[in-house]
Formats: C-alpha cells, structure tokens, sequence
C-alpha cells in the first residue's frame, strides 16, 4: 500500500516541514557528488551501534562525536527509493502535527524520535558494525502522533488487487496500525536465528520511533491546541 494524501488541511504553512524536506534532499545530493567516497560519510555520521555501545560504556574522547550521530544519522540516505520512500510520509503526515502542536514542538518530537529509533535499534543490535542511517525512526514518530491526533482521517491509498492498482480511502488508524503490525513483526521475523542481516532494515528503529513519537506527543502536545480543519 502507497499513500498519497490525507484528507486533513494544516491551519498554517508546515515551515519546519518543509526544511527538514528540503534539507534531507540537499544532503543527498552532496552524497550523489561524493561517489565512492559516500561509505565514509556513512561510517563517520550514521548510527554504528557497536561504535556507539561503546561510547555509551567508556565514555572516551570520541563519545561526544559518537553519540552526535544520533541526530546526523536522520539525514542521510542510501538511495532515491530509501529517500523518496520516506519524504512521501513526510509530506503527508507530518504537516498536521506541525501544525497542532507548533513548529518548536514539531522539532523536538520529530529529533527525539529519531533518536528514540536509533536506541531501541542499538538496544536490539549492540554489536553491529554496519551504519544505520535514514529518516525512517523520526518520521515513525510522527506516524506515532499523527495517528492519536487524527485516527479518523482518511488516507487516499493505492492499493494492488492482483494485476490492477485501485485508490481507496483507509482510515488512519488502519492504516498506521496495519504500517506499525507490519515493522513489528518483521522486527521479530529479523531476530530469528541465522537472520544476520534483518533484510537491510531497521525495524526496530521503526518499531522505537513509532512509540516514541506517541509518548513524546503526550508529553510535548500544547494545553489549548487547535486541530486543523478537515
């Protein structure tokens, strides 16, 4: 299933969104100009949880620099579909929540829940070498709080039936739901004996983001918030 769109219009011009959009694109661009040289930039500024286990554990000189990837992680991509995968729920979700909760609350839910997605995912996997980057553990924070703000919305899908692609409307909490059933039990299915690699994705990472997101909506959501009109 591929969303396109909800049926929810933001009160106010999603700004934060908008750069965090624009931000993650021009960070992929710099990566298309690096070529080869793009897996230094991945070991030195994606989440590498064995790197980071120990930096937690010793605390050295190079903690600091270690534990900043918790946030540089969120902004580099491995490839057009990785990218463009995660800007589509981007666009679609995140403009509502931005504009319930304000810009600054945005940004706080949004980098927290990034790094919420990175610990859980180094918490599953403390001795993996490979770098973990995406946008995909933020952007599960804000499925996380879209979908307690507006669990009736409807999301025009495209959804595959057999040979042909029909569009439907789905409510989010379905939607959402079914999205976080399936990033939970394929985070089982990578836990599996043998199952060395997780099939290149950070489920968990979805899984902690997603929960993250929920939780820090509660905590960050403003007294007299006003939710924007259908």
């Amino acid at each position: 299933m591929i969303p396109l769109r909800d049926n929810i219009r933001s009160r106010r011009f999603p700004f934060l969104t908008v750069t965090i959009l624009v931000t993650n694109v021009a960070v992929f661009f710099y990566e298309l100009s690096l070529g080869d040289s793009v897996q230094i930039l991945f070991r030195s500024y994606g989440v590498i949880p064995r790197e980071l286990t120990g930096a937690v554990v010793d605390m050295g000189p190079d903690s600091l620099r270690v534990l900043a990837t918790l946030v540089s992680s969120q902004f580099l991509h491995v490839g057009w579909f990785h990218l463009l995968g995660n800007l589509l729920y981007l666009w679609i979700f995140a403009d509502n929540v931005e504009g319930y909760i304000g810009s600054f609350r945005f940004f706080i839910l949004y980098l927290l829940s990034g790094v919420t997605a990175a610990a859980v995912h180094v918490a599953i996997r403390p001795l993996d070498i490979i770098p973990t980057i995406g946008a995909s553990g933020a952007i599960a924070g804000v499925l996380g709080a879209y979908v307690l703000l507006f669990p009736w919305a409807k999301v025009k899908t495209l959804v595959p039936i057999g040979f042909f692609l029909t569009v439907v409307e789905i409510p989010a909490l379905l939607f959402l739901g079914l999205w976080f059933v399936i990033q939970f039990l394929s985070g089982l299915a990578a836990l599996a004996p043998g199952n060395v690699a997780a099939g290149g994705v950070a489920w968990w990472a979805h899984v902690g983001g997603f929960v993250g997101g929920a939780v820090l909506l509660m905590i960050l959501k403003p007294a007299r918030a006003v939710s924007p009109s259908s």
